[in-house]
């Protein structure tokens, strides 16, 4: 009887000590919590609030139940929002804007109380649509394209300014896509085609300027190239038109004696047939 008495009494003190290091194993364990690399925590205290103090990595320890760990991830990630805005002349512009963001570190609880983990999301697609409006509403359409690098420097400006504000450290914001309404590109086609348009009429204009100069520089040899001869039919006689005309049938008749099949039929009686001299 002792005997068993004993084996109770020892398997309730193993049970007793089993449980007392369950107990002491579950608070141990909600009492440690971890901050791993690229994050920081933010601890709430249900009698003091969130304490303004950010927790760096590795592991810590809070009071269960009193106290309360948040995560934050403070590497940099990319956000992408889309927003219509309309420009100084009134057309409708598509554009997309990425930023890196970030948020500032030593203000974790301030984010936390006023924003809560997802900061982000909520405030950079507001404050990015309210940057991208203003700003393309200083330009006009055209002007984005071509004044495009100074547009980003006053959205990046602007945009980072803005997110100052609430805590959150822009490292890059670039334009990265842009286009424009139907109706402002079948003007852009248009206006293309009416420029083209006006270079073929250019190029015309010119042509004909050229011919136009051509015909006169030709007009004026012809005018000299007569008066020389009226000169030279003045001073020599009718004898210089006689000597041309001697050459000239000289030579149609050295060049039809060369051609095996031309007859030759002259004034006298005297008959030439298939004239060649160079046999």
């Amino acid at each position: 009887m002792g005997s068993s008495q004993a084996a109770v009494s020892f398997l309730t003190n193993i049970a007793r000590a089993a449980f007392s290091l369950g107990v002491g194993a579950t608070i141990l364990n909600s009492s440690l919590y971890t901050v791993d690399g690229g994050q920081r925590a933010v601890l709430f205290d249900r009698f003091r609030g969130v304490i303004d103090e950010t927790v760096g990595e590795g592991t810590h320890f809070l009071i269960p139940w009193l106290q309360k760990q948040y995560i934050f991830d403070i590497r940099t990630r990319p956000h992408t929002f889309s927003s219509v805005s309309g420009t100084k002349d009134l057309q409708m512009v598509n554009l997309t804007l990425r930023v890196l963001s970030r948020p500032e570190v030593n203000r974790l609880p301030d984010i936390f109380k006023t924003l809560g983990l997802e900061y982000d999301e909520k405030v950079l697609p507001s404050i990015g649509n309210e940057v991208l409006k203003a700003v393309v509403a200083q330009f006009n359409a055209d002007q984005l394209l071509t004044e495009r690098p100074h547009v980003s420097a006053l959205v990046r400006e602007s945009l980072i300014r803005r997110a100052k504000d609430f805590n959150i450290v822009l490292d890059d914001v670039a334009i990265t896509h842009l286009s424009y309404g139907a109706e402002f590109s079948r003007a852009v086609e248009q206006k293309q085609v009416a420029q083209q348009e006006a270079e073929r009429s250019k190029f015309v204009v010119a042509k004909a300027e050229q011919e136009r100069r051509a015909a006169i520089i030709r007009a004026e040899g012809e005018s000299e190239s007569a008066k020389l001869i009226s000169d030279a039919t003045a001073a020599a006689g009718m004898g210089l038109i006689e000597l041309r005309r001697i050459e000239a049938s000289r030579e149609n008749t050295s060049t039809m004696s060369k051609n095996p099949n031309v007859m030759y039929l002259p004034n006298g009686n005297n008959m030439l047939l298939g004239l060649n001299t160079g046999r």
